[in-house]
């Protein structure tokens, strides 16, 4: 009995004995810590991590940290926005949108009445817009009639004239990128938002719009504020992660895009980028209750950062359809600027000058390709010499 007393009082019996039920309490807390803290961090939104060019970790000899398991990128450098021009007025050139058309007809010596009828048909089939031809064929008449002459090339220069006139070269179609400073001395990026109906390629727009950002040496910051289609946000996220530019966006599905909006213009005061550019949903014109959200996700962003841009991205193929929806998103939110793509898809490049003319908004750039870098500021004097080269 007394042999049993001692065995069950030994201390290294009790020291084993305390041991294990320290390790069991340990375990337990582990799992409750980590179970709570799981349960309270936020899901809406999330910073998608895109490392950013320069800053990975570097040795004390400049060699790079090993990061095992870790994808190595290569970033892309973006094409030049100089080139760019040069490269898509070419191919507008030969895209046949007007020119072919105009040249056909201007290319058969005196113009008959037949000739002077099937001109105008052409620019209105091209969406000039029934004001605009009207005006621009008065014009070319009194001219011609004026210098007693049916002569072409007389013809094409008046043309070329009067359309550069219809197209405004002295419309400001810069991009306002500059970063300002609120009132208490707080430095904000220049914010961009870029909406538009389903299938005009706004999501890709903004990525191009962020690659041409980065090849002008902007720092930029993407907001995926399309939360309805998952998809988009992860299409930004490629994006992004292809010229080292970082993204806003939540992993909660239908999200508030007002809340992933000022999340990014946040992110982008914290930061300290030059530009933030938000995505948004694809909406109808005639759902007022979206159109009424986009007025939201504007004021929402100007609570941080004055927003300066709203670009309306447009399908040039839409034509006339185009003009409409143009005008329910300018009624929804003030639009500084237009962005036309699959400008060399169709006959359309009329639509230039009617949305301009419509909205007293001025095209700044337009899509002529499928590649990353098809994407160029409008100029437009190359727009009309492609037009009629």
């Amino acid at each position: 009995m007394d042999s049993a007393a001692a065995s069950t009082f030994d201390p290294l019996y009790i020291l084993w004995i305390v041991l294990g039920v320290l390790a069991i309490v340990g375990i337990v807390a582990l799992v409750y810590f980590a179970t709570h803290r799981s349960s309270r961090e936020p899901r809406s939104p999330i910073i998608d991590a895109v490392p950013a060019r320069g800053d990975e970790e570097l040795l004390p000899d400049g060699d790079q940290a090993p990061q095992a398991d870790a994808p190595t990128t290569t970033l892309e450098r973006p094409e030049a926005l100089d080139s760019r021009w040069m490269r898509l007025r070419a191919r507008l050139a030969s895209s046949g949108a007007i020119g072919n058309a105009l040249l056909s007809v201007l290319s058969r010596g005196s113009l008959t009445e037949e000739d002077w009828e099937e001109i105008e048909e052409t620019l209105l089939m091209a969406d000039l817009g029934l004001g605009p031809t009207t005006e621009l064929m008065d014009t070319l008449r009194r001219e011609a009639k004026v210098l007693d002459t049916s002569d072409p090339a007389a013809v094409r220069a008046i043309l070329r004239r009067e359309l550069l006139a219809l197209v405004d070269p002295g419309m400001d179609r810069t991009l306002d990128t500059t970063p300002g400073v609120t009132d208490d001395g707080t430095a904000h990026p220049a914010t961009v938002l870029v909406v538009g109906v389903n299938g005009t390629g706004k999501t890709t727009t903004v990525g191009k719009l962020a690659r041409a950002l980065v090849a002008d040496d902007k720092t930029v910051l993407l907001g995926a504020a399309d939360t309805f289609r998952a998809a988009a946000a992860e299409q930004l996220t490629t994006w992004g992660e292809r010229v080292g530019v970082p993204v806003v966006r939540s992993d909660v599905e239908g999200a508030d895009p007002a809340s992933v909006a000022f999340e990014a213009v946040s992110q982008g005061v914290a930061q300290g980028v030059d530009v933030v550019l938000v995505d948004t949903a694809g909406r109808l014109q005639n759902k007022t209750g979206l159109m009424d959200e986009l007025g939201k996700v504007a004021r929402v962003m100007g609570r941080t950062a004055p927003v300066r841009e709203v670009l309306l991205v447009l399908d040039a193929t839409t034509g006339q359809n185009g003009m409409r929806q143009a005008q329910v998103f300018a009624d929804a939110v003030g639009l500084t600027g237009i962005v036309l793509t699959k400008l060399d898809g169709s006959a359309k490049g009329g639509i230039v000058v009617a949305v301009q003319r419509e909205l007293g908004v001025p095209v700044k750039f337009v899509g002529l390709g499928e590649g990353p870098d098809d994407l160029a500021p409008f100029d437009a004097e190359g727009f009309v010499d492609a037009l009629i080269a």
